[in-house]
């Protein structure tokens, strides 16, 4: 009973190949215009001859990053290893309690010294004695200040007093609040190049791109878009983490291999992320725009979710591209989706790839 339940919520059948299910973005002849191009390029190059665009799954383009399509993708029939996942998805969405007190907690401290941050009647030498008083969050804030992306000026920030003074409250609060977020992301070294480090550029760059979209708009505040971009992929990070557990349980060699897995997991880590943002007491915004951000058949229309949304899919544009992943045509139907143009998307690219 239970898993004929299991299944039917997760769509699965043992020998049964299912139609591909359909992609938020609704236009259905960018399928056909890949589908002809590879059609094309086998005629050209032979059967061992793949079209890039073949290796991304339009409805799931970040794990398309980091699981790509290859030549034994078993397509709407999940593998032992990708089950067990989804089981332990399943269960972290009917207990995302656990999830947030014992899988992925958020810093104690986030969230009051963010504040304190934020109070201009907060003296900064107090300030600067709170940060210096945690060692690792004081090295990886100077590190952040010194970055291509967050640096200002030539000259090269040596203290956190002058980071006050050269980017300013606002601007060293969302590093503050980087630098502490990230500590929840704690996996094995052997893993963290392959999936954690990926995961953590994305949200960086989701993050980034969030507040500069904001700041063009007068209405909406730039430090509340970075965090939401910042947090908007906690449910990956969660959901990584079961899978390098059940990695230890798989078969030697087995992988996540079927566009089911990728397009689950879509779906079901931003459901996590809306869930961890209500267990973590977060500003009731957090929760519902990333709600929005988890139903996949549309575009958010609430105007804090829609930035998250647009920046989100410039950064896997960014990512895919740059490893080679989308061909021209694939990523200029993906830029008309994100409102951006070509030469747009270029000066954001080299930004990003900074990151």
């Amino acid at each position: 009973m239970v898993r004929t339940l299991f299944n039917k919520l997760f769509n699965i059948r043992d020998k049964t190949f299912l139609a591909e299910p359909k992609s938020f973005r609704q236009d259905t002849c960018v399928q056909d215009k890949l589908a002809c191009a590879s059609a094309q390029a086998q005629d050209q190059a032979g059967a061992e001859e793949e079209l890039i665009s073949d290796s991304v799954d339009l409805a799931a383009l970040f794990y398309s990053l980091l699981f790509p399509t290859r030549s034994n993708d078993t397509g709407g029939v999940a593998n032992n290893l990708e089950k067990a996942v989804m089981g332990d998805v399943e269960h972290a969405l009917m207990s995302p309690q656990d999830v947030a007190d014992k899988v992925l907690k958020l810093p104690s401290k986030l969230a009051e010294l963010g504040r304190r941050l934020k109070d201009e009647s907060v003296d900064i030498k107090v300030l600067v004695e709170e940060i210096h008083d945690d060692p690792v969050l004081s090295v990886e804030v100077m590190k952040l200040c010194n970055s291509p992306v967050f640096k200002r000026g030539d000259r090269e920030v040596t203290s956190l007093q002058q980071a006050f003074v050269q980017l300013g409250r606002d601007q060293l609060r969302r590093l503050v609040t980087t630098c502490m977020v990230r500590e929840m992301i704690v996996i094995k070294p052997i893993y963290y190049r392959r999936f954690g480090l990926q995961i953590w550029r994305h949200s960086m760059q989701v993050a980034y791109l969030a507040s500069e979209l904001a700041t063009e708009l007068s209405d909406q505040d730039p430090d509340t878009a970075f965090l939401l971009g910042l947090l908007h992929d906690v449910g990956k990070i969660a959901i990584f983490k079961m899978l390098l557990d059940e990695f230890q349980l798989a078969e030697p060699g087995e992988q996540p291999s079927s566009w089911l897995f990728r397009q689950v997991m879509t779906s079901k880590s931003l459901s996590l992320s809306a869930l961890l943002a209500q267990c973590w007491n977060l500003p009731r915004c957090f929760e519902s725009s990333l709600s929005q951000l988890a139903n996949l058949d549309s575009k958010p229309t609430e105007t804090l979710a829609a930035l998250v949304w647009r920046a989100n899919l410039i950064s896997e544009c960014s990512m895919l591209y740059h490893g080679k992943k989308l061909d021209e045509p694939c990523l200029a139907r993906l830029l008309i989706d994100a409102d951006l143009s070509r030469d747009e998307f270029e000066v954001l690219h080299k930004k990003l790839k900074e990151i």
